[in-house]
């Protein structure tokens, strides 16, 4: 198997990944995915698309990731991921496809308006 390059997004954030069969090392960075996402939550959906398709320690991931905050970032690596295992083994396709980790999520922050507080909330209205 050679490498296979993909890349993930969800708001700002952008994944780069580099797959390559291996014993499941993931690197994000230049550091171990443990280290650089420390809670176990963020740990799982790095794990997630692996996870789904059973393909857990078969992989290694050389990751680039840049923009968004840690979890905009674990969202846009679990996305690539399940990318490029779809192009090594397109029968996985249905199962990611399932849990949703193949689409791209289009939720993005709103932007402030002029003469307003924040996207939404307004300025206290006074009537006299």
């Amino acid at each position: 198997m050679e490498v296979i390059n993909t890349i993930g997004r969800r708001k700002c954030a952008v994944a780069r990944i580099y797959m390559t069969a291996g014993n499941g090392n993931i690197t994000v960075n230049g550091k171990d995915y443990k280290q650089y996402f420390p809670t176990p939550p963020l740990q799982y959906i790095c794990r997630q698309s692996f996870e789904t398709t059973g393909s857990l320690g078969q992989y290694d991931v050389k990751a680039n990731l840049d923009g968004g905050g840690i979890t905009g970032q674990a969202e846009a690596l679990r996305m690539a991921i399940a990318r490029a295992l779809c192009e090594v083994n397109i029968e996985d396709r249905p199962a990611l496809k399932a849990k949703g980790l193949l689409r791209r999520d289009p939720r993005m922050v709103e932007r402030k308006k002029p003469g307003q507080k924040k996207a939404r909330k307004r300025f206290q209205f006074s009537k006299r």
